[in-house]
């Protein structure tokens, strides 16, 4: 997949998630006034608060599709770990808001009457909140893009809340009127979870954290295939945005000349790039083999 496919790709996911909660957002706001549930009424907030989430994501696919400049030599991909951070503070912001008024409509013990229509509402929105969330989990995987998977698990967090706003309303639709309350106060618990998830995969990316083990073995061995290369002395990752940036430090022959030595690394980056088409760059470094050298850092 060419570079300008998976943005649009990953755009394409942002902006059906954003429409789809427009209609979600209007159902719910009017089902919880209308239908006299609290639960479903948050939940319609919530709604609208993610409309900031989705937003912050759209700008931040424009920002990160732009190709590296000399003033961003590693190219502009962080802005999704940044609007992944964004995200995850609506995410939390909503929590919070959601547990106040359920704890102070619980303490003041005036509880409105549900409507069938309430009960409704939140059913919809599981069936259609659960398959965006399974939709762009699976896109978002495929691409590496940690907005859509930010999104991703928004629209799980949506899911996961219309089920205990459904338990709620169903049970105060059938006399148990604290059910409706209670459900939105255990509900931003799980909200606060998935916060914590999104916030600190973005927080791993942006302080550079490795990408996974299993990817990075996988080089080291397609790497030590290549004939010329007698070992992989180091290998370290991080991602930017969509893509992982790569550094490989090689042991070769110190016979070697510069043009042998350059071919072969020219070789191993190739076929990194035909393997893992999520890799933006391969920076190689080639040390003489079985010889004592110094690895010169300051971090």
């Amino acid at each position: 997949m060419q570079r300008a496919e998976r943005f649009n790709e990953a755009d394409r996911v942002i902006r059906l998630g954003f429409w789809m909660n427009a209609v979600l957002m209007i159902m719910k706001i009017a089902a919880g006034h209308f239908g006299g549930s609290e639960a479903v009424f948050a939940d319609g907030v919530e709604s609208a608060c993610d409309f900031i989430a989705l937003l912050t994501t759209i700008i931040a696919l424009k920002i990160g599709r732009k190709p590296f400049d000399e003033k961003h030599p590693y190219g502009h991909g962080r802005a999704e770990s940044i609007s992944a951070i964004i995200v995850s503070l609506v995410i939390f912001i909503t929590g919070f808001g959601i547990l106040y008024k359920a704890v102070k409509t619980i303490s003041a013990g005036v509880y409105e009457e549900p409507q069938l229509i309430a009960v409704l509402a939140a059913f919809v929105t599981i069936l259609i909140k659960e398959w965006l969330c399974r939709f762009s989990l699976r896109v978002g995987g495929d691409l590496g893009s940690p907005a859509v998977m930010a999104i991703a698990k928004d629209h799980r967090k949506d899911a996961v809340t219309s089920i205990a706003t459904l338990m709620g309303v169903t049970g105060a639709f059938f006399g148990f009127r604290v059910m409706d309350p209670l459900a939105a106060g255990l509900t931003s618990f799980f909200i606060f979870h998935i916060g914590y998830q999104t916030f600190s995969g973005a927080a791993h990316d942006l302080m550079d954290g490795q990408p996974p083990q299993e990817i990075l073995r996988a080089m080291i061995m397609l790497a030590e295939g290549v004939e010329g290369v007698e070992h992989v002395h180091e290998i370290k990752g991080r991602r930017s945005g969509q893509y992982v940036i790569i550094d490989l430090k090689l042991d070769m022959d110190p016979e070697m000349t510069v043009k042998q030595s350059h071919a072969i690394a020219t070789q191993v980056k190739k076929l990194i790039f035909d393997r893992f088409a999520n890799v933006g760059d391969v920076m190689i470094h080639i040390n003489p083999h079985e010889e004592e050298h110094e690895d010169l850092i300051r971090l």
